[in-house]
């Protein structure tokens, strides 16, 4: 498709300022660049994902512990949340200041060849955009393109149809007041922490989900998981939403059984979708895949649209932010350098929950690598049965090791329990460089009596040929 003409033509437009915005460098310092942000800079990560609900998370863990710290011989109780300052301090303070000094960097005389665009932005020809609406609106087009344009939570049309007030992981975490009671539809890794962030300060929780709570989980892992969840929260798995609707108290949820659910808030929580359908792709030349992502090559490199590239969630196969930004230095790499191209980076991706416990992965689970054919061996290490495990009173805590007996290469590794999400990082050093376990354990110090022996006596339970 022809490009259409531009009142602009740039070296090089990015749309989207999450990982994107990474890209420039001193070393794209000779190029006009344009950048295209309709919302806040930094993307879903910092302004309402990753950070700013890790935070949140922080808090819950901290009144968690002190309302389970009686184990310990400390009693202790949480009087009250104050949860406008927590809103305060973690928006107002924090991401909300950082958000407008990435925008006002890139509008600055520091990157003075970067001109932002800050209206929504839709493809109307090969290379070429328009931003904006009416008279205000712009047309600018580029000799390469990289859309890194995120993602969006998904909402089932039953809900999104029914006039309801309802949430998401957009505006749940900016709410003026905590909620008394909150129902939580979906049971992936959102939807976990947040149960975890209400219930630890207060709200009463209801879980609905359509199979069980964090279903990708390892059999061992997820087991555990639901049975822990079921304890703590109001969880009715294996439920369909068939209606919604308000109340003078809130909302009630009807389920496929006949049953509802009520809550002061709704909070839906069941995925997200990739923005390339907000962005008329098709007069760019660009193809999708059949999930709605922007199909692309190993490289990054649209599939179908010369000299446009992708990251991110809008055409990963992963949406986490450290995944976006591999793909942004891949991508970085290729834009600069066309003769020397280089992968994306999708082998070994690891993944963490910060619900509790937290949870951690990398790498197949037992069920996965049986499938694949291995000659697997596993161990699953209790927390609680190393010494530090009996400082922390840990009950439930585990970390599950796979490998091949044969080879002695591990295969995957899941934590579940405190600080899983830092344990974990050896393991992941072990599958990217392919290291052999048999002699991992006994190889190298482990300091005594520190969590990582958690890992350490996993390993040495491991059995080889």
């Amino acid at each position: 498709m022809e490009a259409a003409a531009a009142d602009r033509h740039y070296d090089l437009v990015i749309i989207g300022t999450g990982s994107g915005n990474s890209i420039p460098g001193p070393e794209f310092e000779d190029l006009s660049i344009a950048i295209i942000e309709e919302a806040s800079f930094g993307g879903t990560c910092l302004n309402a994902g990753c950070i700013p609900s890790k935070m949140y998370v922080h808090v819950a863990d901290t009144a968690l512990e002190i309302a389970e710290s009686g184990r310990l011989g400390v009693l202790a109780t949480v009087n009250s949340v104050d949860w406008p300052g927590i809103v305060s301090r973690i928006f107002q303070t924090r991401i909300d200041p950082i958000a407008a000094a990435g925008e006002e960097y890139r509008r600055g005389p520091r990157t003075p060849k970067i001109d932002v665009y800050d209206q929504h932005a839709v493809f109307i020809g090969e290379r070429t955009l328009r931003t904006g609406q009416g008279t205000h609106g712009k047309t600018i087009s580029g000799d390469r393109i990289v859309v890194a344009a995120g993602s969006r939570p998904s909402v089932p049309e039953v809900i999104a149809a029914s006039g309801v007030r309802y949430h998401t992981s957009e505006d749940i975490m900016r709410l003026p007041a905590q909620p008394r009671s909150v129902v939580i539809i979906g049971g992936g890794s959102i939807a976990m922490e947040f149960a975890h962030v209400f219930d630890a300060l207060g709200t009463d929780v209801t879980i609905i989900a359509r199979s069980t709570l964090l279903r990708h989980l390892d059999q061992d892992l997820h087991d555990r998981f639901n049975s822990l969840a079921a304890e703590r929260f109001d969880v009715r798995a294996g439920r369909t939403t068939v209606g919604v609707e308000e109340t003078d108290h809130g909302v009630k949820v009807r389920l496929d059984d006949g049953s509802t659910a009520t809550g002061e808030v709704l909070l839906v929580a069941t995925g997200r979708i990739p923005n390339g359908d907000r962005l008329d792709l098709s007069f760019g030349g660009i193809e999708m895949t059949e999930d709605g992502r922007i199909k692309v090559d190993e490289y990054g490199r649209s599939t179908s649209a010369p000299g446009v590239w992708a990251l991110g969630d809008v055409s990963s196969p992963y949406m986490l932010k450290h995944v976006a930004n591999a793909e942004m230095r891949s991508v970085r790499h290729n834009l600069l350098n066309p003769g020397n191209l280089r992968k994306l980076p999708h082998d070994h991706v690891p993944a963490a929950t910060f619900t509790h416990p937290q949870i951690a992965t990398v790498g197949m689970t037992e069920d996965q690598a049986r499938e694949h054919g291995h000659n697997v061996t596993t161990k699953v290490q209790h927390y609680g049965d190393v010494a530090y495990g009996w400082a922390l009173e840990d009950t439930t805590g585990i970390c599950k090791l796979i490998a091949d007996r044969s080879t002695g290469k591990l295969l995957g590794a899941h934590y579940m329990g405190p600080q899983a999400s830092t344990l974990i990082q050896q393991m992941i050093t072990v599958l990217s460089f392919d290291l052999d376990v048999r002699d991992f354990a006994s190889k190298q110090y482990w300091i005594h009596p520190a969590l990582p022996e958690v890992t350490e006596n996993a390993l040495l339970g491991l059995e080889f040929d």
